[in-house]
């Protein structure tokens, strides 16, 4: 499929969810709170046609960085953004000097950029630890290393932006899926807890990124996304 072909399609998706009025009835179908874990927060807990939890029950879930959405990022797989971001906690080939080589990890950077959901999660859990006791504060991208945890946006923030835009370039149903909340407030599905950078915050960010595709559409309509 050429490019502009590739485009008019995308647009034409975008136009038409971004216009919808009407939603799921199944994005705020009440779940039982006696068998959802202690992080979760279930759909009925957003008001109906203001705000929509991006609940992993139903289809909203895609738009979770534990999600199984495949896109590559300079060259690279990665199963998932979740699998992208934990990754990043791992020891660096292209990192002079990486202190993290003197320390054994459970896995090396490859065999986390192809997990997903709560296994790369539980990669990154491990990861942590042995940073902490490194004392690191940073990860590193093909040799460059950025903060981790910073309240201010900064390297680490656009760099997870970026991948959640290819992964949403990469997969049609994120897209569709976006842009099918229309105006919707996106809300978490977990309580959040430790670090308050604007990146852990993935629903504002797809809210954003919603917005720039909307204003895209209606002052420049021939704009490439």
């Amino acid at each position: 499929m050429s490019q502009h072909r590739f485009v008019l399609i995308f647009l034409f998706v975008a136009i038409s969810c971004a216009v919808q009025t009407k939603y799921p009835e199944s994005w705020w179908k009440p779940e039982s709170t006696e068998s959802a874990p202690a992080w979760e927060i279930l759909p009925q807990a957003a008001k109906p046609k203001e705000e929509v939890i991006l609940s992993k029950r139903n289809e909203l879930g895609i738009l979770s960085n534990f999600a199984a959405t495949p896109f590559f990022y300079k060259g690279k797989p990665y199963a998932s953004v979740e699998g992208f971001w934990q990754m990043m906690k791992y020891p660096d080939p292209e990192y002079k000097n990486d202190p993290r080589n003197k320390v054994k990890f459970p896995f090396n950077r490859e065999q986390v950029a192809a997990m997903t959901a709560f296994e790369a999660k539980a990669a990154g859990d491990q990861a942590s630890e042995i940073m902490k006791g490194l004392n690191i504060d940073w990860v590193t991208l093909a040799g460059k290393s950025m903060i981790y945890c910073s309240e201010k946006p900064g390297e680490h923030f656009y760099l997870i932006k970026d991948a959640m835009v290819k992964k949403l370039r990469y997969n049609y149903e994120v897209r569709r899926v976006l842009m099918a909340t229309g105006y919707l407030k996106l809300k978490p599905d977990h309580h959040e807890e430790g670090c308050k950078a604007p990146e852990w915050k993935y629903y504002q960010l797809w809210m954003d990124i919603r917005q720039d595709i909307q204003r895209s559409l209606w002052l420049a309509p021939n704009m490439r996304l």
